[in-house]
Formats: structure tokens, sequence, C-alpha cells
């Protein structure tokens, strides 16, 4: 006789899950409905910069999105109509100048911990773009699985303009495969400042939106992702990431093996069952 079918003990189960709902930021924005987060970083008066402690701050939430059952989408945008200027000259840029390599290299890994938590967190993460988005800003949306921008947006890689390279934070890597080698050279190299049909002509932006309406069209898109199967689109994203570095037929392999995977998820049976029934399908996530 077969065996029943061994399913994980309910108090690991309980462990491996970290529910956001309740957690309090204190140098970002933060609220969730609806299995929805929002990070909104909110410097208003001077565009939104990030410092040490939201750096890790940021690094530390995306972490956790990864053991969270209750978030199935995050938006992150910017208060007072900036998404963000990039590091604070004075609380980060300013502080840097002297400091020894040891000391140098920990800030520059744990700034590239952030964008290594933002790609791993299964969730798809939405960036609602308004007005400045600079440097480490620019940064935050290129990490970002969809972007949303505005005509007034300003977007750009500062790197260069201040005497450093254009490979911060996997901007080297990330940035072609966005809008391609050449025009991220010349993003790179020049430092220069795209607006927003620019930026969105170049592929960098989704689509672009009204800025009073740029908020709720970055819900509403969220919302939609959160109420599809998000096990699945946690594999979407998984792989998105890793077969960046995979030749075309480990790709075709590895996307059979995960697919045939999701083919277990209760979430196909129910679309499946909707679809007979020419019903809406109703995913849980399992």
């Amino acid at each position: 006789m077969p065996s029943e079918p061994k399913t994980l003990d309910p108090a690991l189960q309980a462990g491996n899950r970290r529910p956001l709902a309740g957690h309090v930021a204190r140098h970002v924005g933060w609220s969730l409905d609806d299995r929805v987060a929002t990070i909104t970083l909110n410097r208003p008066e001077r565009k939104n910069p990030l410092s040490f402690d939201s750096y890790a701050e940021l690094r530390d939430l995306f972490h956790a999105m990864r053991h969270a059952d209750d978030v199935r989408a995050v938006v992150i945008t910017g208060a007072g109509g900036n998404f963000c200027s990039g590091g604070d000259v004075h609380e980060i840029i300013g502080p840097l100048i002297g400091l020894p390599m040891p000391e140098l290299l920990m800030f520059t890994r744990m700034t590239g911990d952030l964008v290594k938590a933002m790609r791993a967190c299964p969730q798809p993460i939405v960036a609602a773009v308004d007005g400045v988005c600079a440097g480490a800003g620019a940064i935050l949306a290129m990490a970002s699985d969809l972007r949303l921008g505005t005509a007034r947006t300003r977007t750009a890689f500062l790197f260069n303009r201040v005497g450093l390279a254009g490979c911060d934070m996997g901007a080297c890597a990330m940035l072609p495969r966005i809008v391609g080698q050449g025009r991220a050279s010349e993003w790179l190299f020049t430092g220069r400042s795209l607006g927003g049909e620019e930026a969105e002509r170049w592929g960098f932006y989704n689509r672009l939106v009204e800025p009073e309406a740029l908020q709720a069209e970055a819900a509403t898109l969220a919302r939609s992702l959160a109420e599809g199967p998000s096990f699945a689109n946690g594999i979407t994203k998984t792989m998105l990431h890793q077969e960046w570095s995979m030749s075309i037929d480990q790709a075709i392999e590895a996307e059979a093996q995960a697919q045939a995977i999701c083919m277990m998820t209760e979430d196909y049976g129910r679309a499946y069952r909707a679809f007979a029934a020419r019903q809406t399908p109703r995913f849980e996530g399992n």
C-alpha cells in the first residue's frame, strides 16, 4: 500500500513564517494592506536621501520578506514628489572620506546586500518613481521588478560625477539587461539625467503615469500581483534572476523543473477547476 504523503510538522511550518503585520519601521515609512506592503522613503525635505540606518533597515526588511507569508507584493516609493536623491551627502558621503579600506568595503558590501535582498525576496517589487531618482535611488528602482515613472521623473546614475565607478550595487550587471549594453554604458559613463519619457523609451520604466495617479497605479498593479499565484510568481522571479548566468539549455532544463514543481501546487488545480467552471480562480499561494 502506498504511504500517506508526509507534511511538515505544524510547529516547523509556524517557525518558518514570520508575518510582518504589526512591523514598526524606524527609518522608512511602512504599511501593509491586503497583502501589499508599501515602503516609503520619507525624508521629503531632502528629497528622501538614504542614510546608513535606512540602508540597513531596508536590507533587513527585504530579507525578512522571504519568510513573510502575509506579504505578496511590495511597492517602494518616495514622499513629497520625489523618489530618492541617493546617499545623504552629509550623513554618508562626507563620513566615508578618510575611512580606511576595510571600513569602506564594509559599507559597499552592505549596500550591495540591500540589492541582493531585493532580488532574493520572492515578492514582486513595484517601484513608483516621481521626481528625483538619483544615485542609490536609481539603484533601488533598478533592483525592483517593475517600474512606474512620470514624465517629470529625472533618473541618473551619478557615481562617476562624484569620482566613483558606475559599477555600484550591481549596476554593471543589471542595468545592461534592462536597457541594453550601449545605453547602460552611456548612462554609467556620463552620469547624465534622463527625463521620464526618454527613460521609458530606453525600457527602464514599464510605463509612465500622471504624477497624481502614480501611487494608485502602483498599488493597483501590486494588488493584481498579490491576487495571483504567489508561489508561482516567486518561482518566476527566482528564474528571471538565476537564468542570467545560465546557457539556453541549462535554462530550459531549470524551467522544466520549476514548472513541474508549480504543477504540484493547489493553485494549479484551483486554476483548472475555475477554468472548467468558467470562473475566475482564487489563488491562495500554495
